[in-house]
């Protein structure tokens, strides 16, 4: 059979039209798709607690605080505050305030309406990084008279305690606590020392909260600095506490204490020093380091 000329122009337009056709065309070459850039993490930070117990805080935003207590990890959501940072969550209430160079923080348990924190469960603190930190670790600062920390904080196990005498009066006591540096290397202390009491038992006395005082009991509203230790040096701080019982509130005998365990700011590891004494009104007085064992008064107002 012949194909007539317009049959053979008809053929090649159909050939033609079939191989352009998207079923013709070769397949694309696969793209790779370009690695997802993970958001940065912001490590966890550690708090020590009066209690000797430590609490493990991450914040991943400015929303949410991952906490971690006795082995239990709780998420918590900011919540409204007149000052510091508060979030709540999970039946717990998380409250941190920077304040003199220490970050204190409070975990209570909330109460029935589950808004606000009704039971204290620790009193815990770090030292102070200032807001929460989403960068690189800032680079220590001087504090005021140009003292800078040494870079390495003081640790438990490099720490020895000692009784530096005291005072007493009208029913007040304290006592100078020694803390000296037996390691090898240079280290800081900036801020208070977290301080539990207790009896002979070695049970904490929960029942006796510590406060931090601004200053010492020698001299009033000192803001805590830096206190940088060389190997052997020591650094000092004040207990001081009532011994009179607080009868309008049905104290009628106060309990005794004789163990002091103390924690540097930021640190978990405690040191212990033996001491005996009966606190009374359900707590103490701790003050913040300082590079001498009694800071010296100040100078008499001239006579006029």
């Amino acid at each position: 059979m012949r194909l007539t000329p317009a049959c053979t122009v008809v053929a090649c337009l159909a050939l033609a039209a079939a191989a352009c056709s998207p079923e013709a065309e070769s397949p694309p070459a696969p793209v790779t798709p370009s690695p997802a850039t993970a958001a940065p993490v912001t490590p966890p930070v550690s708090y020590a607690c009066e209690s000797g117990q430590s609490i493990t805080v991450a914040y991943p935003d400015t929303s949410t605080a991952q906490l971690t207590y006795k082995g239990q990890a709780f998420t918590l959501r900011t919540a409204q505050t007149g000052s510091g940072a508060r979030y709540v969550g999970s039946g717990l209430e998380w409250w941190t305030a920077n304040r003199d160079g220490t970050e204190s923080a409070t975990l209570s348990r909330l109460g029935p309406n589950e808004d606000v924190g009704s039971a204290v469960l620790e009193r815990c603190s770090r030292p102070s990084p200032g807001p929460v930190p989403t960068g690189p670790v800032p680079v220590p600062q001087p504090a005021s008279g140009g003292v800078l920390p040494a870079s390495a904080p003081c640790r438990g196990p490099q720490l020895r305690l000692s009784a530096e005498g005291g005072d007493a009066g009208a029913g007040n006591r304290v006592s100078t606590i020694g803390v000296q540096n037996i390691g090898a290397q240079p280290c800081s202390l900036t801020g208070y020392p977290g301080v539990v009491l207790q009896d002979r038992q070695g049970r904490n006395l929960t029942a006796i909260r510590s406060e931090q005082s601004l200053g010492s009991y020698f001299r009033q509203n000192q803001a805590p600095t830096p206190v940088n230790l060389a190997p052997q040096a020591k650094a000092f701080f004040d207990i001081a506490w009532n011994v009179v019982p607080n009868e309008g509130q049905g104290e009628t005998t106060c309990p005794s204490a004789v163990r002091i365990r103390v924690t540097a700011p930021g640190d978990t590891s405690p040191v212990s020093l033996d001491q005996t004494f009966t606190p009374c009104g359900g707590r103490v007085n701790v003050s913040p380091f300082r590079p001498v064992a009694e800071p010296t008064p100040p100078p008499a107002s001239a006579a006029t």
